[in-house]
């Protein structure tokens, strides 16, 4: 028997009400007097499912995540490049200062020849100490003790070489030697202090600081990308790796020559060479003497 709409034209079951057919199916439950509908219930009293949460949409976020990605690693690239950059520009310009260094100390001991025997003859004892000194304080490194000791030295042969050509000078020396010898040591003076001063010379520590952690970064970003991936590129995430601790090493060792695999050994060349040719043909004190006792010696043929 079905309770339709005639039943319901007649006027609502007691209980009941009018809702179709399923109205008195023994499925339905009325409603308990007094119960509110909601807090786990539904409106036949059984207790409410809970919706799942909305599934997160990874694929729509994909374009947002790609961006974020590039950005990433095209600051990590900019840092990289100007951080290489600098480097590679620092260690040109201690290259350069070395035959700098070479060319003005040859050019102060070629002039110590207008002074007389006498004064010629002490200064040029105290050159070649000076860049025994000088060569010892680079090739020491990277034992800083060591390097300090021998610029410390090479200071105290600095007052000396000083001395030394202010008395020759107020001894009677010309005055066209005074003008050619002083600024010619102060010169050598300068750019020893310069060479020291650019040795000295490196980014602020934050730089690498910041470069470690964008190397990083771009790692964690592509790893949390690749999670959702059954099969992943071994090959991929060793090459990434590698290149970012080679070019690392590369930037530290540039910044750093005399510490890591990047060595300038060989650009200390004219300094060794301009050594050996002053221990040739120095004039020591007691030669000097002799030659004041028999006075000048003949040019040679």
């Amino acid at each position: 028997m079905r309770w339709g709409g005639a039943a319901c034209a007649a006027g609502p079951v007691p209980g009941v009400g009018c809702r179709g057919s399923d109205a008195l199916s023994p499925r339905f439950r009325p409603p308990r007097p007094g119960a509110r509908r909601g807090h786990g219930l539904d409106a036949g009293g059984r207790p409410a499912s809970r919706r799942a949460p909305p599934a997160r949409d990874h694929e729509g976020a994909r374009p947002g995540l790609g961006a974020v990605e590039g950005a990433h690693f095209a600051l990590l690239g900019l840092l990289i490049a100007f951080t290489f950059s600098g480097a590679a520009i620092r260690f040109d310009a201690r290259r350069a200062l070395i035959v700098e260094e070479a060319n003005a100390i040859g050019t102060a001991w070629l002039r110590l020849d207008l002074l007389p025997d006498d004064a010629r003859a002490d200064l040029q004892a105290s050159f070649p100490p000076y860049v025994e000194a000088r060569i010892a304080a680079y090739r020491s490194l990277p034992d800083v003790e060591a390097s300090q000791a021998q610029l410390a030295r090479a200071a105290e042969l600095q007052t000396a070489i000083w001395a030394r050509a202010v008395a020759a000078v107020r001894a009677g020396a010309p005055q066209p030697t005074t003008m050619l010898l002083l600024p010619a040591l102060n010169q050598m003076f300068d750019i020893g202090a310069a060479r020291t001063a650019a040795t000295r010379m490196h980014p602020p520590a934050v730089i690498y600081v910041m470069l470690v952690g964008l190397s990083l970064m771009p790692a964690l970003l592509v790893g949390y990308a690749m999670a959702g991936a059954r099969a992943r590129s071994l090959l991929h995430m060793a090459v990434f790796a590698l290149m970012m601790a080679v070019s690392i090493c590369v930037i530290l060792d540039l910044e750093h020559p005399r510490a890591g695999l990047i060595r300038v050994d060989a650009a200390d060349k004219p300094l060794v060479e301009l050594l050996g040719s002053m221990e040739g043909r120095s004039i020591t004190p007691a030669t000097a003497a002799s030659r004041r006792g028999r006075g000048p010696s003949p040019p040679a043929p």
